[in-house]
């Protein structure tokens, strides 16, 4: 320990930063907190026919085909949005001149996480169950709307599209977004309205992220 002397010029403590998984995980715990005070229970109401038939129809195509596995692979990188919030920390590790982007842009995921959550349990829409329809993965809870993959991929893809050299956020929509989106048709864990609602949700979200960083 430095021993200061009497006349001396105490030296200012070097200024502290936020670990950018320690401010993911504070984005998170408050906006699940949030979303706890509703509860999740489903509202037993019936899902519209067109949405079983579709998702019904996408089914036909895709069961027993490579694209289960691959789609199961990104459900578990989209769960909880686990994988976009660490994949925006390592962003803020590794590019330092861009620190405060990178953070805001992964608070800005994790916000977008959250909302989707506190709308589900809003909503309270039940997860597809029907005769037609197979469900090939757990799910972390039994509401359906919106889908939360949907919501974060579409922020990420906005957010951290501008910030990897080359890309644009337009371009990581198109290239991110459709491919989660369909996923969970795939697998059979949510209707086409709920990842239509989730990526509007998200790119909402990553709008004002973005206007408040450029602030």
């Amino acid at each position: 320990m430095p021993i200061h002397r009497p006349g001396a010029a105490v030296p200012e403590p070097a200024p502290l930063e936020a670990p950018p998984v320690a401010v993911d995980s504070a984005v998170s715990t408050v906006v699940h907190a949030a979303a706890e005070i509703v509860p999740e229970t489903p509202v037993e109401i019936p899902a519209p026919p067109a949405e079983v038939r579709a998702l019904a129809a996408v089914q036909r195509i895709t069961n027993d085909t490579p694209l289960i596995p691959v789609a199961k692979g990104m459900s578990r990188f989209g769960d909880h949005a686990l994988g976009w919030l660490a994949l925006g920390a390592l962003g803020a590790l590794a590019d330092r001149p861009r620190r405060r982007r990178w953070l805001v842009a992964t608070a800005g995921v994790a916000v977008a996480h959250g909302a989707s959550v506190a709308v589900k349990r809003v909503v309270r829409r039940p997860r597809p169950e029907h005769p037609d329809v197979v469900v090939h993965c757990a799910t972390p809870s039994r509401l359906s709307f919106p889908s939360a993959h949907a919501t974060s991929t579409t922020a990420a893809a906005m957010l951290f599209g501008t910030l990897l050299g080359g890309v644009g956020g337009g371009v990581a929509v198109a290239v991110l977004v459709p491919p989660m989106a369909v996923s969970r048709l795939v697998l059979g864990v949510h209707y086409p309205t709920d990842v239509v609602a989730g990526a509007g949700l998200g790119a909402a979200v990553a709008t004002v992220a973005r206007r408040w960083g450029k602030r």
